[in-house]
Parts: structure tokens; sequence; C-alpha cells
């Protein structure tokens, strides 16, 4: 490639392409607009409505394609308003780059109140990412732009943010000649660790598998070995779909559960692959472990953090599920009671839910039904998602299960926007709640304007339901959960989208069913007022003192 000069956008938009990268999302503004400029002039850029959603949006886009999500937004109030949607993706280590105006470099510091300055910004960018860089002259910003990206797709990886003042955008005097960086590949595991988990698994008659988040990537190797070995799989909500939920041995995200608490107390190891283990998963930690725990994570600190483990292996879950599937007679020692006992709790978690969910399951069936298996599902916080959208929905890819991870509301629409731009060749599905729609609503504008094929199921009960069933279950009158909602049928026909409502459990499938065939942005509400309640109604698994 022959080099040439060009400004700061041409810069970025090489380092994007390199990256594969051909989608951006953000708000364009007087501190970044040579770089909108020429996102929008070679690539696509999608103006989106707030800062948090073109996080969310690059979020949403990185988890569907594997790889790396961008956005952009102004320095200041922009990057802060940016700053709770980057919590949200370095919980989930999701790779996006995050690139954010500065003011002009000659008055970096100084604190005299120019356009859009804010104290210490970069502190800003750097708690709320796992790498946060400034570009300071022309010559080392490619290094910079290419080091975050590296930052971002290392393992675990996470949001890197840059911060670029507007002179230097402007400048034209930038080199556009490949120089890609990459990170260091992580350490191999300690031989006599894996040797150690090693000859516990060869013994273990009983085995328990967790599997999270960082198992996601070695979803092939994790099916064959819960195949050889014949062993129940349990899973946290980020691990969901490295093996397919219709495999007979996945119990899935039930660990909590009354079964699944009963397997744990009954097994005599562990493999726990690439989990945080977090509270709501775990009953605030509650959960009976199993006597011997082999703990695999990358992070150091990860081992024993959260339950005892006796058996570290500080390492790759890919790299140390290959030495696994290594040993002969694999299985040998297990049960074959406990593998029937795998199949028949796999079955039995599922069949207990669907008795608390009454009609609540057939909306669940009629989603999984309309959609094809690899179509994202992009879930917001709210009672259908809480409920059965993060257990009871089966996931067959783990790249097809979006939600938030750090729990935070109102990231649903964003993520479903990102992801379903990500591919346009397939439905996506955005479920919400009235209360967390409206935390971002100005982004159904983004929707209609973007036309992806996206349907936005809204569940409308009102108001924050997840709450409200926490104050009523505790004998309180209901407070602060009550809103107004919009009427969604003239909002559609507002903003020019189709609307359909679904009113009874007999509609659910007809009614999703016509609104995926569309291959356009549709509305579709759930009127939880007709529909009717859960016959349990649903409580978050969140302790709180004195109860």
């Amino acid at each position: 490639m022959t080099a040439r000069s060009g400004n700061g956008g041409d810069l970025l938009v090489q380092v994007l392409r390199e990256a594969g990268v051909d989608t951006v999302f953000g708000i364009v503004s007087v501190h970044n607009q040579p770089l909108v400029e020429a996102v929008s002039r070679q690539l696509r850029f999608v103006p989106v409505r707030h800062e948090a959603t073109a996080v969310n949006a690059a979020d949403g886009y990185a988890r569907a394609t594997g790889g790396l999500g961008c956005a952009l937004t102004s320095t200041g109030t922009g990057a802060g308003n940016a700053a709770g949607s980057l919590i949200e993706s370095l919980s989930a280590g999701t790779p996006v780059l995050h690139v954010t105006g500065q003011i002009e470099s000659r008055f970096l510091g100084s604190g005299r109140g120019f356009i859009h300055e804010t104290k210490d910004q970069l502190g800003m960018l750097e708690a709320v990412s796992a790498h946060a860089a400034t570009i300071l002259d022309t010559g080392s910003a490619g290094k910079v732009l290419r080091e975050a990206v590296a930052h971002a797709l290392s393992t675990p990886g996470g949001p890197a943010s840059i911060e670029w003042p507007i002179d230097l955008q402007y400048a034209d005097d930038y080199t556009l000649e490949p120089a890609p960086v990459t990170l260091g590949t992580p350490r191999n595991a300690d031989r006599t660790q894996v040797e150690a988990a090693l000859a516990a698994i060869a013994q273990a008659r009983r085995p328990v598998i967790w599997a999270g988040g960082g198992s996601a990537r070695a979803g092939d190797a994790l099916t064959a070995l819960v195949d050889r070995w014949g062993v129940p799989l349990l899973t946290s909500n980020s691990g969901r779909g490295a093996v397919p939920e219709s495999h007979p041995l996945c119990i899935g995200n039930y660990g909590s559960s009354p079964l699944g608490r009963a397997l744990l107390a009954d097994a005599d190891l562990v493999v726990s692959l690439g989990t945080h283990f977090r509270s709501n998963e775990t009953g605030d930690y509650s959960i009976p472990m199993p006597p011997r725990h082999v703990q695999v994570d990358l992070d150091p600190a990860a081992p024993g953090r959260v339950f005892a483990a006796d058996l570290p292996v500080v390492g790759e879950v890919g790299e140390f599920l290959s030495a696994v599937l290594g040993l002969d007679g694999l299985g040998d020692a297990v049960e074959a009671a406990w593998t029937e006992r795998a199949c028949e709790t796999r079955q039995r978690v599922r069949e207990n839910q669907r008795h608390g969910l009454g009609d609540h399951a057939v909306l669940c069936d009629a989603v999984r039904a309309v959609l094809p298996d690899d179509a994202v599902i992009a879930r917001d916080v709210t009672i259908a998602s809480s409920s059965w959208g993060n257990r009871l929905l089966p996931v067959y890819d783990p790249r097809s299960n979006i939600f938030p991870r750090g729990g935070g509301i109102g990231q649903g629409l964003g993520m479903a926007i990102g992801a379903a731009l990500a591919d346009e060749t397939r439905p996506t599905l955005a479920l919400v709640g009235d209360g967390g729609l409206a935390v971002h609503l100005g982004e159904v504008l983004t929707m209609a304007q973007e036309k992806p094929w996206l349907v936005l199921l809204v569940c409308n009960d009102g108001g924050y339901g997840v709450l409200r069933n926490m104050q009523t279950g505790s004998g309180q009158r209901p407070y602060a959960v009550d809103l107004t909602t919009p009427d969604f049928a003239l909002l559609a026909r507002a903003i020019g989208v189709e609307y359909r409502r679904i009113g009874s459990a007999g509609e659910a499938h007809p009614v999703l069913e016509g609104a995926v065939s569309l291959q356009a942005p549709a509305i579709v509400e759930v009127d939880l007022a007709s529909y009717g309640e859960m016959p349990a109604p649903f409580t978050p698994p969140v302790t709180v003192p004195g109860t």
C-alpha cells in the first residue's frame, strides 16, 4: 500500500478498515466533525440520538459480529453521557473503540472554561474503560489508535477510549500507511496447575461444569467435552449458547434454582470456566459448592475470589479444554446415574419455570418459533427478560445472546440496533419494557431512520414492573414505579413504522410472525393489562437488608 496524506478522519477510517469495521455509531459535534465526515464518506455512519446509545449500539455490533465496534462522541458532556454504557462494555469485556473529541491541544489542562472542556476527561475514561489514551500529535496518532484496537480485541478485552483534540483532527499531515499493532498473547497455563486439575477430573464421579462468558469462544471444544464426559452443564447468563441449549446435558442458567442447588450439593467436583459467579446468578453467593473446584480463568485474581478454588488454572479456557479432551478414558469414572440426573434436571427446571410463568411461557415459545436460531435477541432489563428471556428462551449461539451484563436499564434497544445493522440478512428482536424503553425513547427515531430488520417487542405494564413486584411482595404500597407511557400505536404511526399488539397468549405467535415477515422495523406491544399476570410474579434475585 502506498503511503498518502490525509486528516485525522482518514486515519481513523483506515484503522477501522484494518479491524473489519464497516459501521460506526455516534453523534456529530463541533469537536468531532472531521472524524464523522470521513466515516460518513467512506464507511457507514449511524447518527443515534444519545451518546450512551452510540456505545450500546457499537457494543451490540461487536457482540453480534464477534469483532470490534466503534462509537464516536463529543468531548465533555458527550463523553460523560457515554460513560455509563462504557461501564456495560467493560463489565462484558466487549471490544469497543470509543473515540471522543477533545478541546484544542494548546488549551488542554488549562481549566479556563473552553467550550466542552471538562476536568480530567482522560481520568474519567480510564475509570470506565479497559484502556484509555490521548492523541497528542499527528506522528503518533496511528500507533495510539492501533494500540487501542489491539487492547479492545485482546482477551478478555473491553472498551478502549481515545480522546482526540479537535485541532489535531483537522491536521492534514497524517501519513496513512499500514502499521498494525498486536499485543502479546496470554501466557500458557502452568503445567503443574493443569496436571493437578486433570487428575481431579479423571477421578470425579459426579462432576459439574459451570460455563461463563469466557467459554464463548471455545464452544466447539466445550460441546465436545460435555458429549464425551457425560456430565451436567450449568451456565451463567453470559455463558449461554457456547453449547446449544438444545443439548440434553445443558441445564443452562439455573444454578441458583432449587434443582440446580441440589445438583451442586451432590456433586464432588465443579469445573468453572471463565465466570465471574455474579451475585444474581448465585443467590448472592449462597449456592452450595462441591468440595473440589477447578477454576479456569485468564485473570490471576479470579480463582478463589468468590468461591474457594483448590485447583486454580490461570489460562485460556480453550487451551484447557483441549488438554481435558486429550485425557484417556475421560468419563470412565462418572456414574451413569449422574448423567441421567443431568438430563432429568434439565427437563424439570424448565417444567417448573413454565408452571410459574403460565401464559407468559407461550410468549417465550412464540419468540423462539418465529426467529431463526442465529437471530440476535437483545434483551433489556425487564420482567420478560429477567424471568424467561435469561433462562427458558433457548439460545444456540453466544453471539445471539445480547443483554446488559452490568444490569443497567434502557440499553437494550441501542444494542439491538447495533446488532441488526451488523447483519441485515436476518431479523433481530429487541425485548424491552416500557420503563426501560423510556430511558432512550428517542432511539426509536434511529430505528425508523436506519430501517433495520428489527422487531421492537415492548412489554407494557405502565412502569417499572420488577420494582413494583419487589415492593408489593414485601407488603409495601408501590412508590415511584408507575409511569406514563405513550400510545405505542400513535408513536409508531408518527415515526412511520408498523405497529402490532398482543393482548392474549393466542395472539402471540401470529402477531410476532407477521411482524418478523415485514423485514422492516416494527413495534409490537404486549399489553400486559390485557395479557394477564404471571401465576408467580417475578421478583429480582436481590437481597434486601433487614428482610
